[in-house]
């Protein structure tokens, strides 16, 4: 399922999860800012994603929305129902003036 930015701040508020796929070399220079945004490398995505919960939903997020795709069918694969991803990734969430960190 893809998720519209502004629904997945919609779905947020109301108790999910935002999962950022990158690397951290790219969450350096431009993260989410919000609580309940985890940051689960894809690099790492296999051997940690039975850390995530599976009785919430889970947006899964990228720089544009291709690896976060790939998360999202792999947790699917897995089992898991309540999972969408991200439709435009960080690019378009910073678009839409929803809160960013810069970094160096």
């Amino acid at each position: 399922m893809q998720m519209q930015t502004l629904d997945c701040a919609q779905a947020l508020a109301e108790g999910a999860w935002l999962v950022d796929v990158r690397e951290p070399h790219e969450t350096e220079r431009l993260a989410f800012d919000h609580p309940q945004c985890v940051q689960l490398p894809l690099s790492r995505f296999q051997q940690q994603f039975h850390e995530l919960p599976r009785d919430r939903l889970l947006v899964l997020a990228c720089a544009a929305g291709g690896r976060s795709l790939q998360a999202m069918q792999f947790l699917v694969h897995h089992g898991f129902t309540q999972v969408a991803n991200l439709t435009g990734g960080v690019g378009a969430w910073a678009a839409h003036g929803l809160p960013v960190r810069h970094g160096g």
